[in-house]
């Protein structure tokens, strides 16, 4: 049972810049800006939505088949996924293009300077769902907004239903674009101000959207997530987390968790609190693909944050 995550891999790059970039950037000096910011802090990770929802989907026991494009300098990233099984058939590398990277600056306020290559990310449309054999569910994730248009159709052409997650790729599709994603999508899963943003420009309310699919799936950070039917509505309490390392990657974690759910046909209760405590335990990790997971120690956990068991063979 194959879950085919089209959308980004990329490196991120994290350094810290150990002062305050008030100090730096004088608000009377911005139109000739010209900073330097030494940064003794930095390290690198392997993200992108694809990638990240198919590590935690791994680390569920699920079979994730990501698909994307990337860029000659992949090798590092390749071998991290063939260490950590997780198939590579479908990431494809174009040749004289960087894989998609992000250069993140972070000071002592928390406060993020950051710098984004698409990259191969653009190409995505290069690859097509008919090459995927074996796919029972499918994602449509950040990506080239070509590829993300195309895919969302080849999915439907196919028969394959699949979960609409924009992510950040949002803002790139007018409301007849957005609509027409809704319309072929079996699923919805957005956070609270893509909910927002959505609504605003497909002029159709959180339940309006549940009308179409067979559930729009919101999540709210520390508020818990709402899985909206087109009957009625779910509350997700939010699984406590051990401390607080880094929220980068926890939306993907709980994607993964609803990946695995429905691949399983579990029922909607379940299957988000799974997504809600993928999330928490990223949260507790630096970095989108460094924690692990026991899958007897994660249905205990389970159990003690929902009061409640977890069957893993549900149905």
């Amino acid at each position: 049972m194959s879950a085919l995550i089209c959308g980004s891999f990329a490196f991120d790059t994290i350094m810290v810049f150990h002062d305050r970039f008030g100090n730096h950037i004088l608000p009377d000096r911005v139109h000739i800006l010209n900073v330097s910011f030494h940064v003794p802090e930095m390290r690198r990770e392997f993200g992108g939505c694809a990638g990240n929802i198919a590590y935690n989907l791994r680390l569920l026991g699920g079979d994730p088949l990501p698909m994307g494009t990337v860029g000659e300098d992949f090798a590092p990233y390749a071998a991290w996924m063939d260490r950590n099984g997780i198939s590579r058939r479908h990431v494809r590398e174009i040749p004289d293009t960087y894989t998609a990277q992000a250069f993140i600056t972070t000071d002592m306020d928390d406060n993020q300077i950051t710098a984004f290559h698409p990259g191969a990310m653009e190409f995505a449309h290069h690859n097509r769902i008919d090459e995927a054999d074996g796919v029972r569910l499918g994602m449509v994730s950040p990506d080239g907004r070509e590829g993300m248009l195309e895919h969302a159709q080849q999915f439907a052409e196919a028969g394959i239903p699949f979960i609409f997650d924009p992510g950040q790729g949002l803002p790139l599709f007018d409301g007849a674009e957005l609509r027409r994603f809704v319309e072929l999508a079996d699923y919805v899963c957005v956070n609270d101000y893509e909910a927002e943003l959505m609504q605003e420009r497909t002029g159709w309310s959180p339940h309006e959207i549940a009308q179409r699919v067979r559930a729009l799936i919101v999540t709210r950070g520390g508020k818990g997530s709402e899985i909206y039917l087109p009957e009625r509505r779910i509350d997700i309490p939010v699984a406590p987390a051990r401390e607080l390392a880094d929220p980068t990657g926890c939306g993907d974690a709980y994607r993964a968790g609803l990946l695995y759910g429905l691949l399983h046909d579990m029922d909607w209760e379940t299957t988000g609190r799974m997504a809600a405590l993928m999330g928490a335990i990223k949260i507790e990790h630096h970095g989108t693909q460094n924690h692990g997971l026991d899958r007897a120690a994660f249905a205990e956990r389970y159990r003690e944050s929902f009061g409640r068991s977890l069957d893993w063979s549900s149905p």
